[in-house]
């Protein structure tokens, strides 16, 4: 009987010591999730200037009391107006080149820095760039859209997932998603230390779900040679995606960072696309 109760006292110390140790895992997680998931840059390197192109620099607001920096690049006669969501990587500067090349092709196009981002006040999380995409369409739609005129939601990489939730609760004329993935836990699928972690993190980016809400005309384009986020990973956003107006393009032997200037087929799928919009709005 001795013997058997003392066995007591160790189960509770092992339980103890598993609580501990799994809540500290935990800890550690919350901790790491916004320096794993965000790379931002600070500062304003360049701006539209650098390519000669007309811009008005915007300072938005959030619910939350952050201050957003973005830019607006009005085109005189916009084929439509594009609300861009750029990827998790540096800050509006370094998009720059993908930003003035729309532009230079006849859209209107608003892009903002997420928090911590660029100019942008505050820190980066999952939850904040939803609210700074909601303050986003709010002064888009209170001050920028133009009557008559479709609006683009687009986005790329992370920012597909910040363009698909907007689209849900928005839902703009059209959605561009370029190299999306369904959720953070599709990315670790196969790693046996991510995987796990996943399931203490906060954060999901669940594009797939977000597109639960959206019904309106949908692109999809991914590299079928994309080292970051899986080829397979932009087939499961197609594939869940309910709207009957969808659209995938494959991108061949196009990896994550070379697509949008230097594949050939990029811009061809993206003028068809605009064109399917015309069509339809025409109808």
């Amino acid at each position: 009987m001795v013997m058997r109760g003392a066995r007591y006292p160790r189960i509770v110390r092992l339980v103890f010591m598993a609580a501990l140790f799994v809540g500290s895992l935990w800890l550690l997680v919350l901790w790491l999730q916004p320096r794993m998931a965000f790379f931002p840059y600070r500062g304003v390197q360049r701006t539209p200037a650098a390519f000669d192109l007309p811009y008005t620099d915007l300072k938005i607001e959030t619910p939350d009391g952050v201050t957003l920096h973005g830019w607006w690049m009005e085109h005189p006669e916009p084929r439509a107006q594009v609300v861009y969501w750029h990827g998790n990587g540096g800050n509006l500067a370094l998009w720059l080149d993908v930003l003035a090349d729309i532009r230079q092709r006849g859209f209107s196009v608003l892009a903002v820095d997420y928090r911590g981002y660029g100019d942008s006040g505050g820190s980066p999380s999952e939850q904040g760039i939803y609210l700074d995409a909601a303050a986003t369409n709010a002064y888009y739609r209170e001050h920028l859209q133009r009557a008559n005129v479709p609006t683009i939601y687009w986005g790329r990489s992370l920012g597909a997932a910040v363009a698909s939730r907007a689209a849900a609760a928005d839902h703009p004329d059209a959605l561009i998603l370029e190299s999306p993935f369904p959720n953070v836990r599709f990315l670790f699928r196969y790693n046996p230390v991510m995987l796990p972690l996943s399931f203490l993190s906060s954060y999901r980016f669940p594009t797939a779900t977000h597109l639960e809400s959206y019904s309106g005309p949908l692109l999809v384009t991914h590299g079928d040679a994309d080292s970051i986020i899986p080829f397979a990973a932009g087939q499961r956003v197609f594939d869940r995606a309910p709207t009957s107006q969808k659209t995938f393009v494959t991108l061949k032997g196009a990896d994550h960072n070379d697509m949008h200037a230097g594949h050939p087929d990029y811009w061809p799928a993206v003028e068809r696309f605009i064109e399917s919009l015309r069509g339809s709005r025409s109808r």
